[in-house]
This record gives C-alpha cells, structure tokens and sequence, in this order.
C-alpha cells in the first residue's frame, strides 16, 4: 500500500508539472498550491450556532464513493461537479438532526438538471425518510428553486416551506419512458442480428428486431410506471395534504406550472425572489447582521465533520460492511463504475475470511449484464452467507443479473420505486455480411469440423447453430429459476410464472415474494448488526476501498467554489437534440461493456429510463 501511495503520488505530481510547464507557470508556485490545498483539505470545517445546513439538489449522489482517479481526470479537464455518496448524505442529515447547532435544512433547488442527474426515484425515497425525521425534530427545512421537475419535487415537497421563483416553472406531467429501436439502421446499414432469449416480457433484445415495443414489453413497463407513478403522487400529496387524484389531473390538464399557478394549486408556499428567501433564513438563524451571510454549511463540509459527540459515528472491533455493487455486472474484474464479477468475488472471500466482519451488506444498484460474471459473483456470496449474515439493499435498480446475486441473501429490502426482477437471459448474434458485401469485401473458411466457425461475424448463423446456443440460453435460464427458487424458498412453478424477464416495482416485487422488506440501506444495515448480534457495538466499513489522496487534493479547491447560499450559477438547460445523442451514446456504450464469455446476458431492456 505504501508504495502504491507513492506511486500514485508521483504520478500526479508528474503529470501537474507537465502541465505546469506546458502552460508556463512557476513550479514553485504550482508546489506550494499543491501542498496547501492537501493540507486545507484536512482542516475541519465549523458549525456556528443556529446554522443551517445547505444541500445542493443539483449534486450528484452515487451509491459508493467516487474514486481518486474519476475525480481527478474531472478536474484535469476543468469539469467539476459537487459529488456525495449516499450514506454520507443519509449520515449528514442524521447528524444534522441531532446536532443543536443546527436549525435547518436549505434544500437548494437552483442548479437542477435532468441531463446530469444520477440518483433515481428510489435514491430519493431514502434520502426522503431522512429529511422527514429531520423535521419530525421539530426542525425546519425550507426549498427553493428555479424549475422543479417530479424528482427534485419529490424531495423538496417534505419541506416545511416551499418558495419558487416569480419567473420559475414546475414540471409535474407524469412519467414516461421512451426507448430507442435500432431494427430499422441495422438493416439499412446491412447488419444482421439473431436474437436468442427466454422470457416474453425479456425486452432488452427489442431495440434490435423490432421498431417499437412489443405488447408484452408495452404492458410491462405500464405497470412499473404506474406504480411508480402512484408511490409518487401518494408520497407527495401526502407531505403537501393534496389528493393524489388532483396531482393526477394536474399531470394530465396543466403539466407544466408557472409560479403563481403552482401556488394556487398548493405545490408551493411563497412565490418570491432569493433575496427574501435570504430574510426567512436569517430570521430562522436569527443572524440580523446584515454585512455577514447567514450561518451555513454545505452538506459536503457537514458530512466531514466527526459525529461521534453527536451519537451518529461508532467506533469498534466488531464491522459491518457494505459492499457497493454499482453499474454494469462485466466478466474479470471490470473498469471504474463497473461490477467486475472477479473482484467483487474476492471481496466476498476477504470478507468471509475476516474475524472482525461480522454481517455485510450488498447494496445493489444494476442492471444487470454478464450471466458468467454474475453466477461467479453469487457463488461468493452463498458461500459468505452460509458463515454470515448477507442482508440485500436493493437501490433504483436491481435486475436481472443484480437480482441474481441478491438472491441467496437473508433478507432483501427494496424501495416501493426499485426497479428489479426481469428473470430472464438472451444473446445477440451479429454478423455483417451483407455490410461487407456491399463494399466488395467477402470470406472463405476451411475447417476440420462442422461447427469450427460458429463464432464468424461473416456469416448469419444456420440454424442448427441457432439451436445450439438456444440450448446454452435454456441452460442459463433455467439455471437462474433455479437459483431464485432455493434462494427465495419458492415453488419452482411460482418463480416460472413471475419470471419471463418480467421487470417490477419494489412493492409489486414484495407482493411476489423477490423482496422481503420496504426500506433502505440503513434498515438493512440495521437488520444485519440484529441478525450479527453485535447490539450497538459496530462499526461500518465499505467496499470497494479506493484510494483518497485525489479527492483529498481537489475536493477542498472544488467546494469552495460553491460554499455560499445563491452563489451557485444555475446549471445550462438541456438542448432536446444533444439529449437524444447522449442517450444513443449511452446504449452503445453499453454495447461495449457485453463480455460474457458465452455471450450470454441477464440485464434489464438497454434503454429502460423513467423521465
């Protein structure tokens, strides 16, 4: 470890001196900055009293930590972005409502942006909870903003006071989700593509042989929206005494509200500029020096601050760990925002061997991918279970194969808005002959057996062939049944019938027996010290561990950019077009990520987003 430090260390100063001479600044200089933006980066911040705690809901919010070497090629390239994991937003918040310095929670609503938002439906509804016992307290929080859409207003709808802009607009039309279909330019461009799979409802091929959703697919994906959809409009009319009917009529009769309409219609409380919302602050604060800012800090700095006085940090022998199964499941060990199915699995054997892990975790926020990698995976975690307790936190999503690896756990809980289930497999046969033809380029084999090139891109596959990997998806298929009958203890008829790659809401899942418990990472957490039995002395621990010293040296000079209330410039609006382009980026890079050694895939339909 301590060489790698240091080798990571030159590495960066290496690569900051290059850049220093290119662009000719003093490298004295440039030493000096480095060491003490390390050094700033320890100091810790300070509370004032009556403060209040102000939480960016334009921030990214990720399940695990973001690792030194993402934060580092962000701020190479000038990109910065306020960045926090969820436990560290979850912890903040519970120290927030225990620490008497604090009074409030500023929920910022400025700076949102669809385009960039990471956290899903099921991220908020955990983060929810918080902000409800926060103010259960007896403490305020007041929201404000500039446009709202049905995530952000998800949030902001717990607060005490809700103030929008006089020119601000609220998006409150429902959800909806719009695939993308690549049938018709694979066949324009003469690329041919085979279709293997088990399960009518197992939409992720689609996009592949067809131009629009199949009716199975269509009436799956209504079911998860409306239940979504219902979770949403029950939660929120809850928090804003409004019936879910009129939410329902408001999606489908205005959509789209100005300030004063959202009013009228209860969505908010006071339309007004910042600067009066500053007036509410400082009389919350009671900070009437009108020469000095009102008596904050940033959730990010808060989140720094030790909590042992305030009973939100423990310090033992004994560890809980969570475990961060986050992005695609890839065979091998996989890149920075994948689920490596290798080192995932040595994870789960360090864990199994060590005395002072006492109970892990699996907090699981994918959507599934490599069959291989998640079989390599699950095999880890029965064997750690078997010595252990194993408790499933099932995040936004949690499908096909991050179901899979859920399922030999002793206990699953779910948000009602999780994605999960889609118990089903395929593969993709591509090949490009026609393409190749076209442009005068042909093939020729020579072979010793009748099958030796079944793996040729040259050539469609002949159906014996065809046959012969249908049997390996059978195979896979039935292996996956298997798993979640002995895992779930349920009748093999049973998982048959709710499997077929069927996706499900967190609810609909509880109801059909894929899903014990509705809750969040802290209720499995607090599940698995009971089943550990290890009373209140615990510690957590989480996995995987990434080295620190980038976020330690670029996090200060990041955050400071931002450390005052209304000083943060309004994310840019989403142009439609370069929307579009992202997300066709993103399906193929998702194609990129397909590794399967069998070529054979438990995920979710490619392009599955609830907008």
């Amino acid at each position: 470890m301590r060489n790698f430090l240091k080798q990571t260390f030159a590495s960066l100063i290496g690569t900051i001196l290059g850049l220093a001479i290119f662009s000719g600044v003093s490298i004295s200089v440039l030493i000096v900055l480095i060491f003490i933006a390390a050094s700033a980066r320890e100091t810790e911040p300070v509370v004032k009293n009556r403060s209040v705690m102000v939480f960016d809901l334009g921030m990214e919010i990720t399940d695990g930590e973001p690792n030194s070497s993402q934060l580092l090629q962000e701020a190479l390239a000038g990109r910065t972005r306020e960045r926090m994991n969820l436990r560290g937003v979850l912890d903040a918040i519970e120290k927030a409502r225990r620490d008497s310095r604090i009074v409030g929670i500023y929920l910022d609503a400025t700076r949102v942006n669809s385009a960039s938002r990471s956290a899903g439906l099921a991220t908020f509804k955990e983060i929810r909870r918080a902000l409800e016992k926060f103010r259960a307290e007896g403490k305020q929080i007041i929201a404000y903003g500039l446009e709202w859409g049905e995530q952000e207003y998800y949030l902001s709808s717990v607060a005490d006071r809700i103030v929008m802009n006089p020119v601000g607009v609220m998006e409150i039309n429902g959800f909806s989700s719009q695939p993308i279909f690549f049938a018709g330019a694979l066949e324009k461009y003469g690329i041919g593509a085979q279709i293997l799979r088990v399960g009518k409802f197992k939409g992720a091929v689609e996009p592949f042989i067809l131009d629009k959703l199949s009716p199975e697919n269509r009436a799956q994906t209504q079911k998860l929206l409306d239940d979504v959809w219902s979770e949403w409009r029950g939660a929120v009319g809850k928090s804003r005494q409004i019936d879910p009917q009129k939410l329902q009529d408001i999606a489908n009769n205005q959509a789209i509200l100005e300030a004063n309409t959202a009013k009228q219609q209860k969505l908010v409380d006071q339309v007004a500029y910042f600067d009066e919302v500053v007036k509410d602050l400082r009389k919350l604060t009671r900070s009437n020096d009108t020469d000095q800012p009102v008596p904050q800090i940033s959730i990010s700095d808060y989140a720094g601050i030790p909590g042992s006085g305030l009973g939100a940090e423990k310090n033992s022998k004994n560890q809980i760990a969570v475990v961060y199964a986050e992005g695609e499941i890839v065979n091998g060990m996989g890149e920075e925002g994948q689920v490596g199915g290798d080192r995932f699995a040595r994870i789960f054997r360090q864990l199994r061997e060590d005395k002072d892990t006492k109970a892990v975790v699996l907090r699981i926020n994918s959507p599934g991918g490599s069959a291989t990698a998640a079989e390599v995976m699950q095999r880890e975690v029965r064997l750690t279970q078997l010595q252990k307790p194993v408790v499933v936190s099932m995040g936004d999503v949690a499908a096909s194969g991050g179901y899979w690896i859920a399922t030999d756990s002793n206990r699953i809980y779910a948000e009602p808005n999780t994605i999960t289930g889609s118990i089903g497999v395929f593969g993709i046969l591509l090949n490009f002959q026609k393409l190749a033809n076209d442009n005068g380029i042909t093939w020729d084999a020579v072979k010793t057996a009748k099958y030796a090139d079944n793996q040729t891109v040259s050539r469609p596959k002949s159906a014996e062939e065809i046959a012969l990997y249908q049997r390996s998806v059978n195979r896979i298929y039935n292996l996956f049944l298997d798993k979640v009958a002995q895992g779930r203890k349920l009748p093999q008829a049973k998982v048959a019938e709710i499997a077929q790659g069927r996706i499900w809401s967190g609810n609909a899942a509880k109801q059909i027996g894929l899903v014990d418990e509705i809750g969040g990472l802290n209720q499995a957490i607090a599940h698995a010290a009971e089943l550990a039995k290890v009373g209140d002395d615990w510690r957590l621990r989480e996995y995987p561990r990434y080295t620190s010293f980038g976020q330690r040296f670029f996090g200060r000079a990041i955050e400071e950019t931002s450390a005052m209330v209304g000083f943060k410039p309004p994310q840019p609006p989403t142009n439609p077009l370069t929307s579009q382009l992202d997300k066709l980026q993103a399906e193929l890079a998702i194609l990129q990520t397909m590794n399967d050694p069998q070529g054979i895939y438990a995920r979710l339909p490619f392009n599955l987003k609830i907008e």
